[in-house]
Order: structure tokens, then sequence, then C-alpha cells
């Protein structure tokens, strides 16, 4: 017994809690070694959700409101809260409070059809039906009143009419608030069940295919954020980045909009350079052709976002081939 509990508490020392936040709201509790590496961790996950295919998924963290996608040949501890490497166990039933962890989308890609596992889908149509919470496209509203009856046949299956009536769904958990607000909970939840009705046999996998289709389309929804700084003087970022599926966006930021400066894709950065804090884009076959100079903040999140832009540009290229087969197979549909 006695050698039991010291064999454990040797074990315990260097194991610490994660908790694991999932798209569906759904989140996984793991004790892990605290010298794990980022790949490792990421590969547990995967096993636990039964995910076969997971390069367009990452590990983040919050770090002032922005998500910093771990690298996944770094040790875990490199992106931890100080207090949490400390040694926080004393006895065999306690490894201190969880590192928060997010699963999420790291990759964008503007076709399901590219996402062969199931599983891999179920989560990424999950990841995009947060983001449409938060879109602001204003001029195409009718746009999220097909995604919700798609996400509804996904969520709910076939529309039965003994079952689904009234509030047989909450128009906050499909719409952004701006919509709700604009129409009204009783003006969706009158309108909305026919087009749910409308797509009467589609599978739930069928429905995610459909959704993550419509949803890309919208300009806000498949887009990574960063704040970007004119100079190295300014206080609060008044520009944003846009890493989209097809580039790269800069963004001034106008009180509580985005007014688009520059939109390149991927076809068009000739270079991209990052030194310390100062981060340059330059422009391919563009009239200007002039680079352009912008400032992170902290040399850190320059290394961050030029891994994220280059792992982007990268995917980006190697899809294009089975991109044009795909819809080719759509075409002959």
């Amino acid at each position: 017994m006695n050698k039991l509990t010291f064999h454990n508490n040797r074990v315990m020392q260097d194991r610490r809690s994660v908790c694991i936040f999932l798209p569906n709201d759904d989140s996984l509790n793991i004790i892990i070694n605290v010298k794990i590496l980022c790949h490792e961790l990421l590969v547990q996950v995967c096993d636990l959700l039964r995910l076969k295919d997971c390069h367009l998924f990452g590990l983040s963290v919050i770090q002032n409101n922005e998500h910093v996608y771990m690298d996944l040949a770094q040790k875990l501890y490199k992106y931890c809260p100080k207090e949490w490497k400390k040694e926080a166990s004393k006895g065999i039933d306690q490894f201190g409070p969880p590192m928060i962890i997010h699963f999420r989308v790291q990759y964008y890609v503007e076709n399901g059809r590219l996402i062969s596992d199931r599983t891999a889908r179920y989560y990424y149509y999950w990841h995009l039906r947060k983001q449409v919470l938060h879109s602001q496209c204003v001029l195409r509203e009718e746009a999220y009143f097909l995604l919700t009856a798609f996400a509804l046949q996904a969520d709910l299956g076939d529309f039965k009419r003994n079952k689904h009536y009234g509030k047989y769904f909450e128009p906050e958990a499909y719409f952004p608030a701006w919509v709700v607000a604009k129409r009204g909970k009783d003006y969706i939840l009158k309108h909305v069940p026919n087009m749910h009705k409308d797509q009467f046999a589609l599978t739930a996998s069928e429905a995610h295919l459909k959704y993550i289709k419509e949803a890309v389309r919208l300009d806000d929804v498949a887009v990574h954020y960063y704040r970007l700084y004119k100079d190295k003087r300014e206080v609060e970022a008044s520009l944003t980045l846009g890493l989209t599926t097809r580039g790269i966006q800069i963004f001034q930021n106008l009180d509580e909009e985005k007014q688009l400066l520059y939109d390149f894709p991927w076809t068009n950065v000739g270079k991209l350079v990052f030194v310390g804090k100062k981060f340059e884009i330059l422009p391919d076959g563009l009239p200007s052709a002039r680079k352009l100079i912008y400032y992170t903040g902290c040399p850190l999140r320059s290394r961050h976002l030029l891994q994220l832009l280059s792992s982007s540009h990268r995917l980006y290229m190697n899809l294009q081939p089975i991109l044009r087969q795909v819809r080719k197979l759509e075409e002959n549909e």
C-alpha cells in the first residue's frame, strides 16, 4: 500500500489537467504529462473523438482575445500559464486547475467534400455554426435562413408536423443576433419550418456538406482575424489582418466596423517578411508593386502569424488540383 502511494505521488507530480473545448460545446478533460508535445496532445484528442482526418484542426489558446494556434513540434508548457507549470499536486487526486485549450478549425477549405472523414466534417460544420453567429453580412440575410434550414435537417432530421411546431428550435442558436433583432423570433419561427421541410430526405452528412458550402460563401465566416498596427507607437490596433481560404485581407478598423483596404489572393502575394515586430507584405504583379509595412506588437505574435500564413498558403496550393476534381464531380452530378 505504501509503495503504491509513493509510486503514484512520483508519477503524479508531472501530471496536469487540461480541459479541451470542442466546437459543439462539449469538452474533454484529460490528465497529461507536463512535458507532452502539442502534437501528442492533438493525437490524443483525435483518438478520443474517433477522428481519422485531423489535418484541418489545431489546438489553440486565447491570448489577448485572439486564438494562438500551437506549433505542434513545441512542448505544451510553452503555451501554458505560469501557475499551471508549477507543481500543483501534493496528493494523487489533485492536478491543479485545468489549462483551457480549444480544439478548432485551423485551416479553412471552401468545400466540405475535401474533408473525407465524416466525424471531421461534423466538427468542421460545428465550428462554422459558431462563426455564423458572429457574421455581419447584412446584404446576404437570406443566406442565414437557408443555413438554418440545413442545420435543422442535420441536427433534427426530417421535418415532422406532429413534432416540429411552435418553438422547436432556438433562433439565437442558429442566427446572428442582428437578424433575430431585425426580424423577431415570431417571424423566424413562422418561416423557417417550411424551409426545413424542403430539405426532406437529406442525410445529416449531406446537410453538413450543404451548410459548409453555403457558410464559406459569407465573407466573414471562414476567416481568422488578427490585430495589426500602422506603426510602433500605436496603442490601439487600427488595422485587422484577415486570413481567408484564398489569401490575405487588410482592414481599417472604423468604430465597430472593418473597412477593406487590400485583398491579396495567394497568387498575388509575392513574399511575406516578419522581422521582430515588423510585418511586410510584398505584392506580386499588382500595379503599385510596393511593399506594405505593418507591426504585430510582439515578436512572438510575428512568429505565430508567419507560421499560420505560410502553412495556410502551402495547404491552399496543395489542395487546388483536388478542388478542381471535386468541382468537376459536382458539375457531372
